[in-house]
């Protein structure tokens, strides 16, 4: 899935790692870090996970699960990439290792509550 917004890479990738913004941006509390390993929480803690790779205004890769995950099942992994062009960011975000049938799912949780969301608040809507 990928989106373009109005929005420098590197601005969009610290803001996707600041508590604040992303709280601002999503319209759901974040706790997150900007260190590799750090743990963060998003969406009034729905969403769980840690910071596996991180690549100053390009990449992003943290584990991630949802409060609706079973015990025993694994982290999934979130990938974002950011490639920017004359000043807007298109930001790609693959989301894999989910569990049989929540693909679609979270495919619309992503739309809905990050880049409906998102395009509002980087468009100044």
């Amino acid at each position: 899935m990928s989106i373009t917004l109005p929005v420098k890479a590197t601005d969009l990738y610290a803001a996707w790692l600041d508590s604040k913004m992303h709280s601002a941006f999503t319209g759901g509390e974040a706790q997150l870090s900007k260190k590799v390993h750090g743990q963060f929480t998003a969406w009034d803690e729905y969403i769980i996970g840690k910071n596996l790779e991180l690549l100053e205004g390009k990449f992003i890769r943290q584990s991630w699960r949802t409060i609706e995950f079973k015990d025993n099942a694994p982290d999934s992994v979130l990938e974002l990439s950011f490639e920017e062009k004359a000043g807007k960011t298109k930001l790609s975000l693959y989301h894999y290792n989910l569990q049989k049938g929540d693909g679609k799912k979270y495919g619309q949780g992503w739309k809905d509550h990050y880049f409906t969301p998102m395009k509002a608040y980087f468009s100044g809507k």
